[in-house]
């Protein structure tokens, strides 16, 4: 693997630690803001959707920017952000600090992504792309608990002070690491993006995305306050739960980028399915510490093995259908996954928030991501079918 490759793995470490460390604090933050859990909840929620709509529109606005000063300026405005969090007083502010940071981060992985696949050969590229989100699952492992830890500790703004000192040093490693000649496809515009969305296959892959990726987050967001209130964990041995989660995920990662390799909708028929299949489960071992850390594990591995799939499968799509618009067409999948999560912690907080209560969260994501499975064996369906004959009629045979 090039040396670039792993300039992006530390740049997404920062951002993946940004992004996935509330979860761990939502309770803290709720406790010092004086607001509910659902609401504690809209935080993650909001940079979620500050993802899903700045990724695409800013990738389009900054498509003629050379890819590594535009990598820089991404990572100072993520800086930026998380400072300007552990400034904020409010929870007013804390939402504006989040979508700047949201900016930064939607824009990061969906020019990212096309560089990591073009760095690397043609049958190495899912491996590629699950290297680069390898920097979201490591952070999961080490920086969401140590995060965790440290807003503990310290107060929940301490977290995004450090924060903001892991995203100075993935400038310095992007300075340093990335060549300067990146290739870049042709600016995409705002049209472009509409041209994507008008292509049924494409749409047909976000949202296999969305309710993929997003079904887990329906509990996730609210795992937190879940082992503590549900399965009964101590506030202090949440970080150690989120620890193991973490090494779940990051080897779901790896595996399900090299499974992804062979065939990326067949991939993630299975995975799908297993994953709906032991949210359900997790709706009844949450109650008993042993049995959920082992379903945990499981969910773990399974909530991120789809990742690499997804993005290589839209890619694969989008040189077919969309061919002049790959880069928009990834950069709207990056915001799939980021409205799942979105709506994902918004479900979940009208769960905790009804007379289901946190337990429920597990089984209702199960139905989301069941639907994922549907447009998935849907759309594999298509991929059989065979590519209309381009040939002229022969009038003979009239």
């Amino acid at each position: 693997m090039p040396l670039a490759l792993y300039a992006l793995t530390i740049a997404a470490y920062a951002i993946g630690t940004t992004e996935f460390v509330i979860v761990g604090l939502l309770p803290t933050v709720a406790v010092d803001l004086g607001i509910t859990l659902p609401l504690a909840g809209l935080i993650v929620s909001i940079y979620a959707l500050g993802v899903t709509f700045g990724a695409p529109i800013l990738t389009a606005l900054t498509g003629r920017i050379e890819r590594k000063p535009l990598l820089l300026s991404l990572m100072m405005l993520f800086i930026a952000g998380n400072a300007l969090a552990g400034l904020s007083p409010s929870y007013e502010m804390l939402l504006v600090a989040r979508i700047l940071t949201a900016f930064a981060h939607g824009v990061f992985f969906s020019v990212g992504a096309t560089i990591a696949a073009d760095l690397m050969p043609a049958n190495r590229r899912a491996s590629a792309i699950a290297l680069m989100f390898m920097g979201l699952t490591v952070a999961i492992v080490t920086g969401v608990p140590l995060g965790t830890f440290i807003g503990q500790t310290f107060g929940w703004r301490a977290t995004f002070w450090a924060v903001s000192g892991l995203g100075a040093i993935a400038l310095t490693a992007i300075a340093v690491l990335l060549p300067s000649t990146l290739s870049k496809a042709a600016p995409a515009s705002i049209l472009d993006q509409v041209r994507v969305l008008g292509s049924g296959r494409l749409l047909l892959v976000f949202g296999m995305t969305a309710l993929g990726y997003g079904g887990t987050f329906v509990t996730f967001t609210f795992l937190a306050s879940m082992l503590e209130d549900v399965t009964g964990f101590a506030a202090s041995s949440v970080s150690l739960v989120l620890v193991l989660y973490g090494l779940a995920i990051a080897a779901g990662n790896i595996i399900g980028g090299r499974i992804a390799d062979r065939s990326p909708v067949k991939a993630l028929t299975g995975l799908f399915a297993a994953q709906a299949a032991v949210l359900v489960i997790f709706t009844f071992t949450s109650v008993s510490a042993i049995p959920a850390l082992i379903t945990l594990a499981v969910l773990g591995f399974l909530s991120f093995a789809n990742v690499p799939g997804l993005q290589l499968y839209v890619v694969q799509l989008a040189k077919q259908h969309r061919p002049g618009a790959v880069d928009v067409a990834s950069a709207l999948n990056i915001a799939a996954f980021n409205l799942g999560i979105a709506a994902g912690a918004w479900i979940g907080g009208l769960v905790v928030a009804s007379p289901l209560g946190l337990q429920a969260t597990p089984w209702v994501g199960a139905v989301v991501v069941a639907g994922a499975l549907v447009l998935t064996m849907v759309s594999s369906a298509l991929d059989r079918r065979p590519a209309p004959s381009l040939e002229p009629l022969d009038p003979r045979a009239a």
